[in-house]
């Protein structure tokens, strides 16, 4: 039996995920949790072989969650599962310690298979990822400048291009207003930009504005 733990903030997710599965008798959802916080409550409680990860938690960014998880539990295997394209957080994921990243917009199958792979001892990465991957190995690709971003950086990019203002950034990431203009900083810093308006135009140009929060 491979017991499943399932961390999404949404309720239907949740149970759409435990009603895919339960056609699958070795496929156990044995623990749900709404946000980080409450997922390292239940790993410390119980024990799980598999946990499928959302990015966007209302405590901390699923990427940290991610970290943390893997500091705590170095064998858990973690499947990312996220409503956002392999090219907005799948490298990021995979170098934080997930063992797979999926789209949420694939289809059931997919999810199976993955859960199988990555149990059996493999990774799962999917073809757009796996490309992506390649190009940045060989060289073929220049690397973007967002890539070189930490993932706050990168959040607060995406959460300025999405029109947020920087009281709406502080209480989505979870920071003080001081603390989210370090990185705005950093972020402008790195990639070269003078003002905000150079980096929402680069953030909307590169497609960047649904990675947010």
């Amino acid at each position: 039996m491979i017991n499943i733990l399932v961390v999404d903030d949404h309720a239907l997710i949740r149970k759409g995920l435990k009603q895919l599965l339960e056609d699958n008798p070795d496929l156990n959802i044995a623990g749900e949790a709404a946000s980080g916080a409450q997922a390292v409550a239940m790993l410390r409680a119980q024990h799980f072989d598999l946990m499928l990860l959302d990015i966007n938690l209302p405590d901390k960014h699923g990427i940290e969650v991610l970290r943390q998880f893997k500091l705590e539990q170095p064998d858990l295997k973690i499947i990312v599962l996220s409503m956002y394209p392999e090219d907005h957080y799948g490298v990021r994921a995979l170098k934080a310690g997930a063992v797979g990243y999926i789209n949420k917009q694939s289809a059931a199958d997919v999810l199976i298979q993955a859960i199988r792979q990555v149990i059996s001892g493999k990774k799962y990465i999917s073809e757009i990822l796996a490309e992506q991957l390649l190009n940045n190995l060989i060289g073929e690709s220049r690397e973007l400048m967002h890539q070189t971003l930490s993932n706050r950086e990168y959040q607060t990019l995406c959460l300025m291009a999405s029109g947020k203002s920087l009281g709406d950034i502080s209480q989505i990431m979870s920071l003080s207003p001081k603390t989210v203009s370090v990185y705005r900083g950093r972020m402008l810093a790195k990639m070269g930009f003078t003002n905000n308006a150079e980096a929402i135009h680069y953030a909307i140009s590169h497609h960047l504005v649904d990675a947010q929060e």
